[in-house]
């Protein structure tokens, strides 16, 4: 399959490594002067927990093809746009009239609206998943971080649809397996204030990864995303449907133990953490704000997060 990945971010880099090895036909869009700049491989230290329960180690310069422009005619099956969700509408305004009938799949945190957050692309032409890994680039130009094993794809009907079924495919290829979300919505939203918990700790600990083995830094991150249950509620997301991330919320005490627990002792929960290195970059920011911005617009009461962004 010829896969397009938008990019040459953190998720787009890991993900588009795992499928260049799975055998796909993968290349990446950067702006003009980009390829230049980054060069024909990219060094990757990542901890791989796709068939070993505690991850293994890859150290490796992995080849990478760019390309600076992007036509309809160019053929490809499937394009991955992973961007931070602010800048999702850019994106997919950029993409509508050069991606042809490839599969677009978002592979991120979607915020709005998740149709109107990808149009004008058309509705039939997009696949919703998200990704289980991250990381950084080093001072070293290394990209550290993490791939888990899992991969979560959205569900639009009762049965996969054709393009949901060759994404999975795709991914199944590559050594991953698969969650399906059939409410892929609401799941993403879940997402979004589980990360709005997790980067206000990070503000105040100086970044997510010092919260390892921190119950009380995990509790706090708790009670912060549960102020916003009542935001997602109001938005109209059946919260019944999620009982499981749900109680996360409803026993934070017992919660945040097990989270401490498994970031001190296991190394693939502990590089879920230090994947996440700045806690004042663009996307965090952006992610605080527009869950506060929303909470406001409908009366939510969230004095934690008002805290943290005061």
């Amino acid at each position: 399959m010829r896969v397009l990945m938008v990019g040459r971010g953190v998720i787009a880099t890991i993900y588009g490594q795992a499928l260049q090895a799975a055998g796909h036909d993968v290349e990446f869009y950067v702006r003009p002067g980009r390829a230049a700049e980054y060069g024909d491989t990219v060094r990757m230290d990542l901890l791989d927990a796709r068939g070993a329960p505690l991850g293994r180690q890859v150290r490796q310069a992995v080849p990478i093809r760019f390309r600076e422009s992007v036509d309809p005619g160019d053929g490809f099956d499937l394009v991955v746009l992973s961007v931070a969700h602010h800048r999702l509408a850019e994106a997919a305004a950029f993409l509508a009239p050069r991606v042809g009938d490839a599969t677009v799949l978002v592979f991120g945190n979607v915020w709005e609206e998740p149709l109107s957050a990808t149009a004008p692309i058309p509705a039939t032409q997009v696949v919703f998943g998200f990704p289980q890994g991250g990381g950084s680039f080093g001072d070293d130009g290394v990209l550290h971080g993490a791939l888990f094993r899992t991969v979560v794809l959205g569900r639009s009907g009762s049965s996969p649809s054709p393009r949901e079924l060759a994404v999975q495919t795709v991914f199944r290829r590559a050594g991953f397996a698969l969650r399906e979300e059939r409410d892929m919505r609401g799941w993403l939203w879940l997402h979004v204030i589980a990360d709005v918990g997790m980067h206000a700790q990070g503000l105040r600990h100086g970044g997510i990864a010092n919260m390892i083995g921190d119950r009380r830094a995990f509790r706090d991150a708790l009670l912060t995303s549960r102020e916003l249950l009542p935001v997602l509620e109001a938005r109209g997301v059946d919260l019944r449907r999620h009982r499981r991330a749900v109680l996360s919320y409803r026993l934070p005490t017992l919660t945040a133990a097990a989270m401490a627990s498994a970031t001190a002792r296991l190394p693939v929960a502990r590089a879920g953490l230090e994947a996440h290195t700045d806690p004042n970059g663009a996307e965090p920011r952006a992610v605080l704000q527009d869950a506060l911005q929303e909470a406001r617009r409908l009366g939510v009461p969230t004095p934690r997060l008002e805290a943290t962004l005061a």
